[in-house]
């Protein structure tokens, strides 16, 4: 047989084998196309639900008055979480700026190998200055800090006990640990008390909630948990994202406003909202409880570093929250206003205190993602 023959038969096959089939690319545009009609019915779902979030596309800086695409003129901005107005402060941007031009856009590195400079330790420093804890780790945002927090923290000798209206950062961390899992009642104390006694067998038992609830701005009843924990045994966890900044004569959060900053043991929060609105969270706790983070949090250990104009922006903001009070109390006289003016206005204002207002089952503010 001729050599081009006998090629020509051993390559026949071969092209056969690499040719694509048919039958499998069919296969492949039909998953798609399934999958299509599930997450566009999905989308019709949440559009007659009337759960639909719509993003309206801002063209200026943030604060109290913003462009927005489309609109004519300024529009009055009550919805964002600037709550101290400094992410636009004029020294919270330089510091952006000159951190950017020191030390660079980013890291490209997860903070062990090559991506931890001096000024993350000096704001981890701050922070912990700041809210009288012995230690404090950064994160890409608190949402990051509280899925990395409780599966270190607890094992399955372990219980957790929630706030049945955490926010869904703090779910879906306490989800990820293999601890056993109490719900209570939204801030009623008697319910905690139950499921504490419940749990009374387990080796280390974590009380977590929210310091201030994001939605209806209600305050957790501090005093009470800490009460019951001391009582039982516990530790406290509180998140105060919504509170950091501005709670509390110092603005040290909802722990100092209600006298128990050295009874809660762990301090979630964010850079993102009071504290120059950029980006990323951090933990302030003990010391050990710190170092075991950095050796065995995902989220700290999987993610680059905050980029250093966020550092240096975050920096300035607790700097200038450490050098003064003044700031952090100014929400407080800008509340009063605004309350003031809306009931001259005809509006029913909920509360008493401009804000804060409590009572036997805790606290209400004025403040509210809502």
């Amino acid at each position: 047989m001729p050599i081009r023959t006998a090629v020509r038969y051993i390559s026949a096959p071969i092209r056969y084998i690499l040719r694509p089939s048919t039958t499998t690319s069919n296969r492949g545009y039909a998953a798609i196309a399934e999958a299509r009609t599930v997450l566009e019915h999905e989308l019709e779902t949440i559009r007659t639900g009337g759960t639909w979030k719509g993003e309206g596309i801002i063209t200026s800086k943030q604060g109290p008055h913003i462009n927005v695409d489309g609109s004519h003129g300024d529009i009055l901005n009550f919805c964002a979480n600037n709550y101290l107005g400094l992410s636009s402060h004029p020294q919270v941007v330089e510091a952006g700026i000159e951190a950017l031009k020191k030390y660079g856009a980013g890291l490209s590195s997860v903070r062990f190998i090559c991506g931890t400079q001096d000024i993350h330790k000096d704001l981890e420093q701050k922070l912990a200055q700041f809210h009288e804890r012995e230690d404090c780790i950064l994160y890409a945002g608190c949402f990051d800090a509280n899925a990395g927090l409780f599966e270190v923290l607890l094992g399955p000798d372990d219980a957790v006990l929630s706030d049945e209206l955490n926010h869904a950062s703090i779910i879906d961390g306490i989800r990820l640990c293999r601890a056993k899992r109490f719900r209570y009642k939204h801030m009623d104390l008697n319910d905690l008390e139950t499921q504490l006694k419940e749990s009374q067998s387990s080796r280390l038992r974590l009380v977590v909630t929210d310091g201030v609830f994001s939605m209806d701005g209600d305050m957790a009843p501090l005093k009470g948990i800490c009460d019951l924990a001391e009582q039982y045994g516990a530790m406290v966890f509180i998140d105060e994202c919504h509170a950091t900044g501005f709670m509390g004569p110092r603005g040290r959060g909802t722990d100092e406003l209600l006298g128990v900053m050295d009874r809660v043991h762990i301090v979630n929060s964010t850079l993102g909202k009071a504290l120059g609105g950029a980006a990323g969270g951090y933990t302030v706790g003990p010391k050990p409880l710190i170092d075991l983070l950095r050796q065995r949090s995902r989220p700290y250990l999987f993610s680059n570093s905050l980029p250093p104009p966020v550092v240096g922006c975050a920096t300035r903001a607790v700097e200038l929250l450490l050098a003064s009070n003044e700031i952090a109390q100014s929400v407080g006289d800008k509340t009063m206003r605004f309350r003031n003016k809306m009931t001259e206005a005809g509006f029913t204002i909920s509360g008493s205190d401009p804000h804060l207002s409590c009572d036997a089952g805790g606290c209400q503010t004025s403040l509210s993602d809502g």
